[in-house]
């Protein structure tokens, strides 16, 4: 039986679900899958070079600072390849599944009804406009934490 995807890309941010994300992408990828990247968007660059507190970090520190993190995440990975994009997230990570042959995405979906309002949906984005199946996972619930009625544990594909 030949593997259900040969390229699965792992889009992960700095959070709480990123475990989640790779848990699920490498458990995908030990059916035989021929690629699997692990996929992070560096943050935006920032207009502003003072904030109120000092000077802010440059577009270029933020970028080698998302590499490097990436690097390390990535690297207990076997097989693995950390692949670090810039921009727009739900862009960047649209145009780089469609050029690099991406058969499946998998990303978290974990926002609560707020954030989604103030901040958008990077899930929702990825979701409607990607090239390719995705599965949006969300990370396990946390204890303290009161989550909204819509986040649930289960896995979903889109």
């Amino acid at each position: 039986m030949s593997a259900p995807y040969r390229n699965i890309a792992c889009l992960v941010a700095r959070d709480e679900a990123f475990e989640s994300v790779i848990a699920e992408g490498t458990r995908l990828f030990l059916f035989g899958a021929e690629r699997l990247d692990i996929v992070h968007v560096a943050p935006e660059p920032l207009w502003l070079t003072m904030g109120p507190y000092g000077p802010l970090p440059s577009p270029q520190s933020l970028y080698r600072e998302a590499q490097e993190w990436l690097r390390v995440k990535a690297a207990p990975i076997v097989g693995a390849r950390p692949i670090i994009l810039s921009g727009h997230a739900p862009v960047a990570a649209r145009e780089y599944a469609e050029s690099a042959g991406v058969d499946l995405i998998v990303a978290a979906a974990h926002r609560g009804r707020v954030k989604r309002a103030m901040l958008g949906s990077f899930a929702s984005a990825i979701a409607y406009s990607a090239p390719c199946p995705v599965l949006l996972v969300h990370p396990p619930p946390v204890e303290d934490d009161t989550p909204d009625v819509d986040e649930s544990p289960e896995t979903a594909i889109v």
